[in-house]
């Protein structure tokens, strides 16, 4: 048995690829659409595992859109989807600056939690070991569920 991918079904798929591709900086590996069943899938890997996706090596995010509106609640009810980063502290500010929450700040220095448009918890873990604690993180306080 091996992972594959983590399906998140979305609302709005421009504001989720916005999320996952231009401010969290996942790449598009992968994009079908199924006029019959009027969905379209985005698979979504890390930047360095692109062209292990190909061959389905990679762990993913498969974006699945239902053509047809829907209301989907609990997007934490599944829990979380999480990446290692090489830098925390600059993932991190590189979110904010995009307008995202930060709900649970890297006081730490290792760990932070987001939300995606649809309410998808993401966590954010530092590579290696964890990064000394810092300012303006360290005395942050939690902003909503994570």
């Amino acid at each position: 048995m091996k992972y594959l991918h983590t399906m998140v079904r979305v609302r709005d798929l421009d504001a989720s690829l916005a999320f996952y591709c231009d401010k969290l900086g996942l790449v598009e590996a992968a994009r079908s659409e199924n006029s019959a069943g009027r969905f379209t899938l985005v698979f979504l890997c890390a930047p360095g595992d692109l062209d292990r996706a190909a061959s389905e090596k990679a762990p993913m995010v498969e974006l699945t859109y239902n053509w047809d509106d829907e209301d989907y609640q609990g997007g934490r009810n599944f829990g979380h989807l999480a990446y290692a980063v090489d830098d925390i502290y600059a993932t991190c500010q590189r979110l904010a600056d995009g307008g995202v929450t930060i709900n649970r700040p890297p006081r730490d220095g290792r760990m932070a939690f987001v939300r995606s448009p649809d309410g998808i918890s993401v966590e954010l873990l530092q590579r290696g070991g964890a990064l000394p604690p810092a300012e303006p993180w360290r005395s942050m306080p939690n902003v909503g569920a994570w």
